[in-house]
């Protein structure tokens, strides 16, 4: 694995070196991959376009970053950041400088990569999604076959912009990037074959949201117990990160599992309060509703991403990201198109008197 990682390093250090220039692009692009854009972005602008692509965004995601936690964990991948200051590959030579960012310091295990699991199977699952809304309209064959091509090679692109950032920022190697895209792709495929995340209840949302948060922490319990320590990353990370505030705890491995499960949770107890099915899909199906709930929802959402919270309380600050997550997912689903579905029957009522 050495070799694999010194080309991993090498490629990096080449990137930085000969894209100097794209620095803040290739920043950007990672910090857009982040599933946070699909919480607070993307999910409410599907929910209110075609719900059951929303529904399947957010499964995808959860249950992706779920299984990239548990892959982390089982394949102990490390990052080039720390890799490269820790390794005896280079023996006497003079090992590559790596340069590190603001969000270069992340501290969990680096294999698959997070970012790139995540864009891949959210991508897929949009391109899946315009391809099939447009094929209901019956296009020209050319026409559709050229669509296609435009948005799988555009799904192409930026996969691989965000592959080329997440080397770039010296936090991944670049056979972790390429397993991650392949992850995600797997797990966006598999659930567009399963059917019963449009028609679950909340029991069922909680009894996956359990059994998920249940045996993540017994996998990690059980493996701790022979003598594993699955969070010997965190130690890395604060030894070789040069700014000790790019440590951010909010990175940790459990507070990615908490927020996804405060996520599932939130968008089944959404569902549960919007009375969700088709009848309700049906009834706020005017576009101005849909664009009033679209708009109103992403200003929300972006008020409520500017809480944070203090790490000194660990256990305070899972429970306050769970909440977050949850309500994230509320508001969209259930609050803001239940308070604009009533103004607007107000309004329409006062008209009619």
């Amino acid at each position: 694995m050495d070799l694999l990682h010194s080309w991993g390093v090498n490629l990096a250090v080449h990137l930085q070196t000969e894209y100097l220039d794209y620095e803040n692009l290739f920043q950007w692009v990672s910090s857009v991959a982040d599933l946070h854009t699909t919480f607070f972005v993307f999910f409410p602008i599907w929910f209110h376009l075609r719900r059951d692509i929303g529904v399947k965004l957010i499964w995808v995601a959860v249950v992706g970053d779920w299984l990239n936690l548990v892959l982390k964990w089982v394949l102990f991948g490390e990052r080039p950041y720390w890799w490269v200051h820790e390794t005896r590959f280079y023996g006497p030579i003079k090992r590559p400088e790596l340069q590190q960012f603001s969000i270069t310091c992340e501290t969990g295990p680096g294999s698959p990569s997070g970012h790139a699991m995540g864009s891949a199977g959210v991508g897929y699952v949009m391109v899946t999604a315009v391809l099939s809304i447009v094929a209901e309209r019956k296009p020209p064959p050319l026409q559709y076959r050229f669509l296609q091509l435009m948005l799988w090679m555009l799904l192409g692109l930026v996969e691989l912009l965000v592959c080329m950032s997440r080397v770039y920022l010296a936090a991944h190697f670049p056979h972790q990037v390429i397993s991650g895209v392949i992850s995600g792709i797997i797990v966006a495929e598999i659930f567009s074959r399963v059917q019963w995340i449009y028609s679950a209840s909340l029991k069922k949302y909680i009894s996956v949201t359990v059994c998920l948060l249940f045996f993540a922490v017994g996998f990690y319990l059980l493996l701790k117990a022979v003598g594993v320590d699955l969070l010997w990353t965190l130690a890395k990370a604060q030894k070789w990160c040069i700014n000790p505030d790019w440590v951010l705890f909010d990175s940790t491995p459990f507070a990615s599992l908490l927020r996804n499960m405060g996520t599932l949770f939130g968008l089944g107890l959404g569902l549960h309060l919007s009375g969700y099915n088709e009848t309700a899909g049906r009834k706020h199906s005017s576009v101005s509703i849909r664009t009033g709930c679209i708009g109103v929802s992403l200003v929300l959402l972006q008020l409520l991403d500017k809480m944070t919270f203090s790490a000194s309380n660990k256990l305070l600050f899972y429970l306050l990201s769970f909440c977050k997550s949850a309500v994230a997912l509320v508001l969209p689903t259930a609050l803001i198109p239940g308070v604009i579905c009533w103004i607007s029957s107000k309004s329409k009522h006062e008209k009619d008197m």
